[in-house]
Order: structure tokens, then sequence, then C-alpha cells
């Protein structure tokens, strides 16, 4: 493990020479569809759980039940991690892929607001909703159903690699 500088709870990258920088970790969460988001759950076990989301200015958001294990290992412990994969690429004739990941750290919070939460709703619907979808529809049945979670990105780090 790298070694820790200053007042930085995050090791550097041990492989430094596959880093992505900041803007191509953010293309790579602006264009996947689902990760992994990992919290604190119960006896201290990490529980992991994919999820549909979306970017937006140093923000993850998800839409999730109002009640369940997610959310309560989040109101226990606020910090998480998400994880992306991009789809990789294969080189023609060989088993190796090559691909991108990104990791993100921070602390998680319910969206409060109703307004916001609508918006953000909308945000994540217009992400995931085919074309000619009708929004609105969907937000009057399920959207007073639904929380928002905002994870808001302390850290993120994203790697390319060859594999081989």
């Amino acid at each position: 493990m790298g070694k820790k500088t200053g007042n930085d709870v995050f090791s550097p990258m041990r492989r430094f020479k596959q880093q992505m920088t900041v803007e191509d970790c953010v293309v790579l969460l602006q264009r996947v569809k689902r990760g992994v988001l990992a919290v604190l759950g119960d006896g201290g076990y990490p529980y992991t759980v994919p999820m549909d989301f979306v970017y937006n200015d140093g923000h993850l958001y998800f839409h999730c039940a109002k009640e369940g294990h997610k959310l309560d290992a989040i109101r226990s412990c606020d910090k998480a991690s998400f994880c992306v994969l991009g789809e990789g690429v294969k080189e023609p004739d060989s088993w190796w892929l090559h691909f991108e990941s990104v990791v993100c750290f921070g602390r998680v919070y319910v969206v409060e607001e109703a307004s916001r939460t609508d918006a953000l709703l909308r945000l994540l619907g217009a992400k995931y909703f085919p074309q000619g979808y009708d929004m609105e529809a969907d937000m009057s049945k399920n959207a007073p159903n639904a929380l928002v979670l905002d994870l808001q990105i302390e850290h993120l780090s994203g790697k390319r690699v060859r594999e081989k």
C-alpha cells in the first residue's frame, strides 16, 4: 500500500502510471449506467449493492426505497464508496481486456427537500428512461415512495488497466 501524506486518509495509487485524470474519471462516471455502492453494514461487515446513479457536479445521486438495509447502514455510518467499471475492450486474438474503473469515496446523505428530490429523480429519469417515456406519469406514481441519496464525493481515483 502506498504511503499516506499529511492529513490525507486516502493512499496514493501504487500503479500511478495507470492513474486517470479527474476529468477522465468524470467522463467515465457520466458514461456508465451502474456501479456498486459499498457501505458499512450489519456487524461491521461491508455491504455492497449494485445501483443506478447519475453524476452531477461532484455528487452521485441514487434513488432508493424509504426503508431497508442500505438505508439503515447509511444512517448508522454515512461514509461510503462507489465503484464503476467500464465495459472494457478486448484486443483481437487475445484473452485480456483493457478497461477503466473509478472509485469514489464520500459521505451519503438523504435529500430532504421535496423539490430537490423531484429535480434529482427527473435527472435520474433523463439518464435511464427511453425517449418518449412518460416521466410525469412515473413521477406521479413512484416519486412519493422514493428517497434520493446524495454521495458527496470527497476523493476519487480512476485507473486504466491493460491486462496481460
